[in-house]
């Protein structure tokens, strides 16, 4: 997963410039769930986006970057990931 979480649905990622399903499963997660990750954290480089825009983000790049049903899938745990996101931040803020 690890290895391959930086190629792209369309083929156009790296370091093995694989496509579609030949990606593993892991590392198509991984693209998504990292992706995701890096849109909504604050970074020394960069503020972190809310939540929404990066949702919409996300969603964008289905079919190209990202394999769309598990874009479909990340979509429909948007309310899980949210109550995540609100109980992580009440442990920062506590």
């Amino acid at each position: 997963g690890i290895l391959c979480h930086h190629e792209r649905w369309d083929g156009r990622g790296y370091p093995l410039n694989i496509k579609g399903e030949e990606i593993p499963l892991a590392a198509r997660i991984l693209a998504v769930a990292d992706c995701f990750d890096a849109l909504v954290s604050e970074r020394c480089y960069k503020p972190a986006l809310p939540r929404d825009e990066a949702f919409k983000l996300i969603c964008e790049e289905a079919g190209t970057h990202f394999d769309p049903l598990l874009v479909e899938i990340f979509l429909s745990l948007r309310p899980k990931i949210e109550k995540h996101l609100d109980k992580k931040a009440s442990r920062v803020t506590e």
